[in-house]
């Protein structure tokens, strides 16, 4: 009986070691944090577990599925049919035989004359027939989910490009001529190439493409002076070109996920000087390149700090007028989400909203959407979560990843395996300028509009209150391109769906989400069509649009510039510009 006390005692003392946790939440989760971002960073921020489990859910659902196995095996067995039957018409016919299966548009892989000439024509025409299979093989499959089936037929694509036989030098005619043209110079070109890319990379130089060009000499040279600045935007006012300009000032909001000089590349390429020389008063908003002691700014703090400040710097130097305003990109999201809110609030300082490239609506994103989802959102907290920002080789990595074979392969090929320089184009440059996002912004930005679709769907809020695209009654002139991998145009035009103005204009361009926006007049094999909806006029479907709007050739710039003269007044004279803190370009766009 005596010793029963100390028993219990230690019994109790056992029972609290095993109840006790070793770790707090918030231990166990910055570990977890820390595992993650190792994992993710080795994994150049894909998330494998979740593209392993949708290649398990395709090959589980196709091993059940021996209909489908059936037609593949079939299918192969035409292929190598179809292939037998084209060497057979190429040892005779040469290179006139016809090909079984085309590149597909704008795959330019295959352009060079060589690829018609035995034995590249026989690998040519081998590879196309075998990504035509393995298409064939991840769709279709019964029981496989959307997202699962999608990120299989992606990551099955992208490992087809990178085996290409155009990737490889003794497979590529264009290089074996050029290397027996050139007697090797060419490989020593590609070598030395190689070496100065990977040195500026380690050592943090900017990139080549940049070497030719500086901001403020050669890009984003037009006249102007920053009338304002606050610790995310810096305001740019330029000066006039004409002696009498429109009243109503444009305000250009570009994406800050880019370096605003897009919009003022180089000479003869700048949608600011054109419309300055179309007599318009021109200011552009140009964003910081967030550090990590940004990681807290969200969207709410783009807004207000961005546009809306602008429009309250606008004001002060322009009382009483209203502005044209522009946003382009994730530029033209932002811009959506501030003329909704203004449209709740009774603020009427819009003239009118142009898009350029933007969505509002984010159920068409296309490929991009694959990489939003729960698994890689979690992916990016960890990646980001250390540093506070998201860093510009991981953003551009993703980019790169959508269009591999005309951003990875085919600069691989004409940079280190043809030995072309890859410098002395503004728009390579300007691309190769890479910025940051802020942690809490682009967490966000992905998870309310990307993931939640929240703007479209009526449950996106300012200021605890939501807001509605359909509340913005202003004229709008909305812009897709055809060929847009980040803003596919079909998504773009969402905004003809969900608006209610009464004076709405879509236009679509040729060309992709840069290249087709900055297309100044005179720019060659350009196109466009436009429609215009009044009051009383039914929305179209895409394939509607189409069939209902003429292509016009040439730059779709004069159409918007027209639209533009048309809803503004009469010209005045230029107005003076504001106190200037820098000249123009700025000092936020020479952050690195």
């Amino acid at each position: 009986m005596t010793d029963q006390p100390a028993d219990m005692a230690t019994a109790g003392a056992m029972t609290d070691l095993v109840s006790s946790r070793w770790l707090s939440d918030r231990i166990a989760e910055r570990i977890d944090r820390a595992a993650g971002a190792a994992v993710a960073r080795a994994s150049a921020g894909l998330p494998l577990p979740r593209i392993l489990l949708a290649y398990a859910d395709w090959a589980m659902h196709l091993g059940l599925s021996p209909g489908k196995v059936g037609q593949l095996v079939e299918a192969w067995a035409r292929q190598y049919r179809r292939m037998g039957r084209f060497t057979l018409n190429t040892m005779i016919r040469g290179p006139s035989a016809p090909r079984e299966v085309e590149p597909e548009a704008g795959d330019r892989r295959f352009a060079d004359e060589g690829w018609r000439n035995p034995p590249f024509a026989l690998l040519e025409q081998a590879f196309l027939l075998r990504q035509e299979w393995w298409r064939e093989a991840t769709t279709g499959v019964r029981g496989v989910s959307d997202q699962d089936a999608a990120l299989v037929r992606f990551f099955t694509d992208r490992l087809l490009d990178s085996i290409a036989p155009g990737n490889f030098p003794l497979t590529n005619p264009q290089v074996l001529r050029t290397t027996w043209q050139e007697k090797g110079a060419n490989l020593l070109r590609g070598a030395r190439n190689l070496v100065r890319d990977v040195y500026r990379d380690k050592t943090g130089q900017p990139p080549a493409a940049l070497a030719d060009f500086r901001v403020g000499e050669n890009l984003a040279t037009t006249p102007g002076r920053v009338v304002y600045r606050n610790r995310l935007i810096e305001l740019i006012q330029y000066e006039p070109t004409t002696k009498r300009v429109h009243p109503e000032p444009v305000l250009i909001v570009p994406a800050w996920i880019m370096k605003f000089y897009i919009l003022d590349l180089a000479e003869g390429q700048s949608m600011v000087r054109y419309l300055l020389d179309q007599g318009h008063t021109v200011f552009i908003v140009s964003w910081k390149n967030p550090d990590a002691g940004d990681r807290d700014l969200g969207m709410d703090d783009y807004r207000s700090l961005g546009p809306m400040a602008a429009l309250d710097a606008i004001g002060d130097l322009l009382p009483a007028r209203s502005v044209h305003a522009m946003g382009y990109c994730v530029g033209g999201t932002l811009m959506s989400i501030t003329a909704a809110t203004m449209a709740r609030d009774g603020d009427d300082r819009l003239a009118s909203l142009t898009l350029l490239a933007a969505q509002s609506d984010f159920t068409l994103a296309g490929e991009l959407k694959l990489f939003i989802n729960e698994a890689q959102l979690t992916w990016l907290d960890h990646l980001m979560n250390r540093k506070g920002v998201l860093e510009k080789d991981q953003m551009a990595g993703a980019f790169k990843l959508l269009r591999a074979s005309d951003m990875v392969w085919q600069p691989f090929v004409d940079n280190y395996l043809l030995g072309a320089d890859g410098r002395g184009i503004p728009l390579m440059a300007w691309n190769a300028d890479a910025t940051r996002m802020p942690y809490r912004m682009h967490t966000e930005y992905l998870r309310r509009l990307y993931l939640h679709n929240e703007l479209a769907q009526g449950r996106y809020l300012v200021d605890g209150r939501p807001i509605a695209i359909r509340d913005i009654r202003v004229p709008i002139f909305a812009v897709g391109t055809e060929t847009d991998h980040i803003a596919p145009w079909h998504s773009a035009y969402k905004i003809c769906l969900l608006s209610q103005t009464d004076d709405l204009t879509f236009l679509l361009t040729s060309g992709g989400h840069n290249a087709g926006i900055i297309t100044p007049p005179g720019h060659p094999r350009r196109r466009y069509r436009q429609y215009r909806w009044g009051p009383d006029d039914r929305y179209l479907s895409p394939d509607e649009f189409c069939e209902r709007a003429e292509p016009e050739q040439g730059s779709w710039w004069p159409a918007w510039q027209a639209w533009l003269a048309g809803h503004s007044g009469n010209k005045v004279a230029p107005p003076a510009l504001g106190d200037s803190l820098a000249d123009a370009p700025g000092t936020y766009v020479h952050q690195r």
